[in-house]
């Protein structure tokens, strides 16, 4: 394996990245600890492909399109499926005693003589991006020795077992199968595994009348999956139980619990809560990957000037950053973010969450406990005698909350928090409703930024798609922009699911506390009259950057339309 020069060399002469994005690149791997090559994709300067392609030259390796290649099983049978998902390789070719396998990280040589180790044979290997190996072996593996929770669910639909049907709500010893049995053991466990792999975001375990209803939040979108028979229910509640270390007796409240799990390569935590309905307890669980709290300020999807103004909003000594949206618009995500570009040896940064999500490495995180009176005003209170620098209030919910929040951020520090409103300027108003006086709002708030979640369009099944000029007029977008726009939409491959798109982003309205601004809060504004002078100096508003994405190709039309409204004052220029 002769390494003929850098892949980033490669990456500038075929104009693929600048040499700035490059030493941001570089800069935001080091202080992630991440690898130079998976923060360039994930900061949007390369695709996979791309990065990949550049790597194979640089490293005298073949690189492997696996949409195009099919691969016998009697190689796939060389390997066993617990080493390719643990270690991310894929059995290609076998060549005189000699086995090829696809990799994604030509450095990684541990794995290379692990594997010459473990297979006692000769190995070479070759390229392709992390994320198709892992499709591919979900593939092979699922046609040779694996199973899915869909075909687990159809076997035992057709089980010829006969089950004692037992109303839930009427049991108080075992349930209807035994929550301990092979089966339901591994039937949740798969369901975790398969949610995994999807990418989603929730687990949705809802019972009906008939029938017990499975969904994934996917990219935000709710997807069905096979159901399984309604006689399962309280075996499988009762496993989600004892894995959340919930009372498995009490079926009459809600409960709440945590899960800590491995599924392939990832640990992962998930946020459990059960709730009783009319038909039987109905569980959610929220997939928490701790990939995902690595995000960076540029990674969020905000406009060069937006990110700019956020960067310098962030280092200021003190005032508040409301972070305001609906719930799942991301608020979380872009609040940890800034935390992560704060978090610094000579800074003490403390948190108070509701529940805590994500641990954080080097921040204080105190989770609120109302059964003990342990509250946010309560919790702010206490930690301004820590010294703190950075302080994160999950939400400002009520009148002491907001009120603690401010005296704080009056007495030196940069707080942090979360608003539910529609817009930037009606958290000004929110704010004054709740009965802290305008001059205090004034006089601590330093920017508000309303954010939502769009679905990105695939960059593997992306094709033009060109909008009449009726549908230009009613979206705003003005003719002459709309001649070098890159409207594309996403045809559906393997690589989305047939969906489409794969992953979001976030479009934002950031809006700057200027003099002016601070003048019409001390009379009491309306959010109109905000809102009408935060345009004027130059805010983006929600459904104006929502265009801009359009514009570039990075989402559609009907996403922005899910996410955003055009509202009087939105005018949209190049």
């Amino acid at each position: 394996m002769a390494r003929t020069r850098d892949f980033t060399e490669i990456l500038i002469r075929r104009g693929i990245i600048s040499p700035d994005q490059l030493r941001e690149a570089k800069q935001v791997a080091q202080e992630s600890n991440a690898k130079l090559h998976e923060t360039i994709v994930k900061l949007g300067y390369a695709s996979w492909d791309e990065v990949m392609r550049a790597m194979a030259e640089a490293f005298s390796l073949e690189y492997i399109d696996l949409r195009e290649v099919q691969i016998p099983e009697s190689v796939i049978e060389l390997v066993p499926e617990s080493v390719a998902r643990e270690n991310s390789i894929l059995p290609m070719s076998e060549d005189d005693g000699a086995l090829r396998v696809i990799v994604s990280d030509p450095n990684d040589l541990d794995t290379t003589e692990k594997l010459r180790f473990i297979l006692n044979r000769k190995v070479d290997i070759a390229l392709a991006p992390r994320e198709s190996i892992m499709e591919a072996i979900n593939r092979y593996y699922g046609q040779i020795e694996g199973e899915s929770a869909d075909s687990m669910l159809q076997e035992f639909t057709d089980t010829a077992i006969d089950f004692t049907q037992t109303s839930e709500d009427h049991s108080t010893s075992a349930e209807v199968v035994d929550e301990n049995s092979a089966p339901i053991v591994k039937l949740v466990q798969l369901m975790i595994t398969e949610a995994v792999a999807l990418r989603a975001s929730d687990i949705h375990v809802e019972p009906f009348e008939d029938r017990v209803r499975i969904r994934y939040r996917i990219d935000g979108v709710l997807v069905e999956r096979d159901s399984p028979p309604r006689r399962l229910l309280g075996a499988i509640i009762s496993r989600i139980k004892i894995l959340a270390k919930m009372d498995i007796a009490e079926r009459r409240r809600p409960q709440d619990g945590r899960i800590k799990v491995t599924a392939g390569d990832k640990e992962l935590d998930l946020r459990v809560s059960i709730i009783p309905t009319n038909h039987g307890q109905s569980s959610v669980m929220r997939l928490l990957d701790k990939d995902n709290i690595k995000v960076g300020i540029r990674q969020l999807g905000l406009g060069e000037r937006d990110f700019t103004n956020f960067q310098n909003l962030i280092r200021r000594p003190n005032g508040i950053v409301l972070v305001t949206g609906p719930t799942g618009s991301g608020k979380t995500t872009t609040l940890y973010a800034a935390l992560n570009a704060l978090n610094r040896p000579d800074r003490k940064i403390i948190t108070a969450e509701d529940p805590v999500e994500y641990y954080l490495p080097g921040v204080n995180q105190v989770e609120v406990k109302h059964g003990i009176g342990l509250d946010f005003a309560r919790i702010i209170r206490s930690m301004l005698r820590q010294a703190p620098n950075v302080i994160l209030v999950g939400e400002m919910r009520d009148t002491e909350t907001a009120s603690m929040g401010i005296q704080a951020s009056l007495t030196g520090h940069l707080v942090f928090s979360t608003l539910h409103t529609n817009d930037s300027p009606s958290a000004v108003t929110r704010m004054v409703d709740m009965g802290v006086p305008g001059y205090l709002v004034a006089s601590s708030v330093i920017a508000i930024l309303a954010q939502r979640l769009v679905r990105v369009i695939c960059t593997r099944c992306k094709v033009p798609n060109p909008l009449s000029e009726a549908v230009l007029n009613d979206a705003g977008i003005p003719l002459e922009i709309a001649k070098t726009a890159n409207f594309v939409r996403g045809k559906g491959c393997n690589y989305c699911n047939k969906k489409g798109f794969r992953g979001r982003l976030g479009i934002f309205e950031l809006l700057l506390i200027t003099s002016k601004l601070r003048e019409l809060i001390f009379k009491n504004a309306s959010a109109y009259e905000l809102r009408m002078l935060g345009i004027s100096q130059g805010m983006r508003t929600l459904y104006i950057d929502g265009l801009d994405k359009v514009v570039r190709g990075i989402t559609t039309l009907e996403e922005v339309y899910r996410s955003a409204k055009r509202m009087e004052g939105d005018e949209f220029k190049a």
